[in-house]
């Protein structure tokens, strides 16, 4: 396994997103490369090919990698997830979510290992946090005031 200097654009463009999206959050566990001590004990992580990436799980300040682990499921250019003792692979999908049996359980970040074959995709990874949520009332005010009045005959 080639050890490379930089991480992938999309690995990348994980961190950036979320602080662009939640800038309060906190960043203590990101990590792209690995250290020397990672590098020691998983030799083959993706860390080392720069197609991997951890993000801090901070629910208070909107990274709620427990939801964020659920949803990057359909994100088709997730290898596979790793958080709070859980694994969850694109390749073994059908087995759901299996026990994780690594040293460290990631309880304090989410692992997202992507696929070989999107390193260079930067669009968006978490699209449904920027969205705007609504109360039923307010859906109903947002449906009407898109109702175009009838043309007046003349």
């Amino acid at each position: 396994m080639k050890l490379v200097k930089k991480a992938t654009p999309a690995a990348i463009s994980v961190l950036r997103q979320a602080t662009a999206l939640k800038p309060k959050r906190k960043k203590a566990s990101d990590g792209l490369l690995p250290s020397a001590a990672h590098l020691k004990q998983s030799p083959t992580s993706d860390h080392n090919t720069g197609y991997a990436v951890d993000l801090t799980h901070d629910p208070k300040n909107g990274i709620d990698c427990a939801d964020i682990f659920e949803k990057l499921k359909s994100d088709k250019r997730v290898k596979y997830l790793i958080f709070q003792g859980k694994i969850w692979s694109k390749e073994k999908a059908e087995q759901g979510n299996r026990k994780y049996t690594g040293s460290n359980p990631h309880n304090k970040h989410l692992h997202i290992s992507i696929n070989d074959a999107y390193g260079n995709d930067i669009s968006p990874w978490f699209s449904w946090l920027d969205k705007p949520k609504y109360s039923t009332v307010d859906q109903a005010r947002l449906a009407v005031s898109k109702i175009k009045p009838l043309p007046k005959k003349g």
